[in-house]
C-alpha cells in the first residue's frame, strides 16, 4: 500500500537538494517550478511519514495489548487515526491536472435581468474580493464596464496567491467550481411594488499560469484601439487608449479600457486573452478525455444555473452538490468556504471513483 510514496520521497529529497543550490535561483522560472513541485509533495510526504509512524505504534500497541488491556484500547484508537491518515493520503495521491495550483482571472457578466443583474454581478464581485481577502490572496481588477446604477455589466479580476500555495489551496483549486450561472431571487431596487424578481449573472474562471504553454503568434493578433467609454477620470472618453485584441485563428477577443495608458490596457488585454486561450485548450482536452467533465456554462441563461441566492429566505443552494445554507448575508460577505468545500469534496469523490 502506498508504494508510490517511496518514489516521491526520493523525488522530494532531490528537490530539496536543488532548492539548496544557489545557482537554481539564477533561473526564476525554473526556481518557481521546483518550488511549486516541492510544495506539492510536502503534504504527501508528511502524511506518508505519519502513516508509517502510526503503523509502527499500532504494531507495538498490539503486542503490548496481548498482556495489558490498556494497550489494546490504545491500539484501537491508533488504528482509527491511521485509517483517517490513509484516507487523507489517498486523496493527496489523486493525480492533479496541469492547472491545479494556478492563479485565476474571474470574469463576471450580467445576464438576464437588466440593471438588477448588473447589481448582482457587483455583489458577486464583492463576494469574491472578500473571500480572496480572507485567504490573503492578491486581487487586481483588469477590466470593468459599469452599469448606470453602480453594478457591472462585465468585470474581470485577477486573483493571485502570495508565494507558493500548498496543494488544493491555490486560487484555481478553490475557485474552479464557481464557473457557471448564478441565479438571484430578490426584490430589485428598481421595483416599486415589492415583487420578487429572478435574474442571473455568469461567472467564468480562467486559469492564469506559466506552467501551461500557449503559442501566441503576434501575426495572429488583430489589435484595435478605440476611445474609452463609461465613467472615469481624465483621459477617459478623450483619448484612444482602450485596446481590443482578437486572436484570429480562434476568434477569441479580449479588450481593456480601465487604464489611461494604451500600453497598460494592451498588457491587461493580453493577460485576459492568454487565460481564455488556456481555458479553451483545457476545456477541449477535458471534453476529449471524458464526457463527465462538464465545461463551464458559457451563457447566462438563468435556466442553466449552478447556484441560487434567495434573499427573502437568506438561503443559498448549490444545485450540483445539494449544499444549502441559511446565511446568505455571510456568504456574500466572503464566507464562501463551506459551499466551495462541498464542490471540492464532490470532485474528489468523482476522481477517486475514476469518473
Amino acid at each position: 500500500m502506498f508504494e508510490r510514496c517511496e518514489e516521491l520521497v526520493v523525488e522530494n529529497a532531490d528537490l530539496e537538494k536543488q532548492l539548496g543550490d544557489p545557482t537554481l535561483h539564477a533561473d526564476p522560472k525554473l526556481a518557481r517550478k521546483v518550488g511549486k513541485r516541492h510544495a506539492a509533495l510536502r503534504p504527501i510526504i508528511e502524511a506518508y511519514r505519519e502513516w508509517l509512524t502510526l503503523g509502527e505504534d499500532l504494531e507495538a500497541a498490539r503486542e503490548l495489548g496481548e498482556t495489558d488491556p490498556a494497550f489494546a484500547a490504545e491500539a484501537e484508537a491508533i488504528e482509527v487515526t491511521r485509517n483517517e491518515v490513509a484516507e487523507k493520503l489517498t486523496g493527496l495521491l489523486v493525480p492533479r491536472g496541469p492547472l491545479d495550483g494556478s492563479d485565476v482571472i474571474l470574469e463576471i457578466k450580467a445576464g438576464e435581468g437588466g440593471d438588477e443583474s448588473a447589481l448582482f454581478a457587483g455583489d458577486l464581485l464583492r463576494m469574491y474580493l472578500r473571500y480572496a481577502e480572507k485567504r490573503n490572496w492578491k486581487t487586481e481588477v483588469l477590466e470593468s464596464v459599469e452599469s448606470d446604477l453602480g453594478g457591472y455589466k462585465d468585470v474581470a479580476v485577477a486573483v493571485k496567491a502570495k508565494g507558493v500555495p500548498v496543494p488544493g489551496e491555490a486560487p484555481f483549486d478553490r475557485l474552479q467550481f464557481e464557473g457557471g450561472v448564478h441565479r438571484v431571487q430578490r426584490v430589485p431596487v428598481t421595483e416599486s411594488q415589492g415583487r420578487i424578481h429572478t435574474s442571473a449573472a455568469g461567472v467564468l474562471v480562467l486559469p492564469e499560469t506559466e506552467d501551461v504553454e500557449v503559442e501566441i503568434d503576434p501575426n495572429d493578433l488583430r489589435i484595435a484601439v478605440y476611445r474609452s467609454s463609461g465613467p472615469g477620470g481624465q483621459s477617459v472618453n478623450t483619448t484612444d487608449s482602450a485596446v481590443r485584441i482578437t486572436h484570429i485563428p480562434t476568434g477569441v477577443v479580449a479588450s481593456c479600457q480601465n487604464e489611461k495608458s494604451q500600453l497598460q490596457n494592451r498588457e491587461a488585454a493580453m493577460r485576459i486573452l492568454r487565460a481564455r486561450l488556456i481555458a479553451a485548450e483545457e476545456e477541449k482536452a477535458a471534453a476529449e478525455a471524458s464526457d463527465a467533465r462538464k465545461a463551464q456554462v458559457r451563457t447566462v441563461d438563468r435556466s442553466e444555473r449552478i447556484r441560487t441566492y434567495n434573499f427573502p429566505e437568506n438561503r443559498l443552494a448549490d444545485h450540483r452538490t445539494g449544499f444549502k445554507s441559511y446565511n446568505l448575508d455571510a456568504v456574500l460577505d466572503g464566507e464562501l468556504e463551506p459551499v466551495i468545500q462541498s464542490c471540492v469534496d464532490a470532485d474528489m469523490a468523482a476522481r477517486l471513483a475514476g469518473e
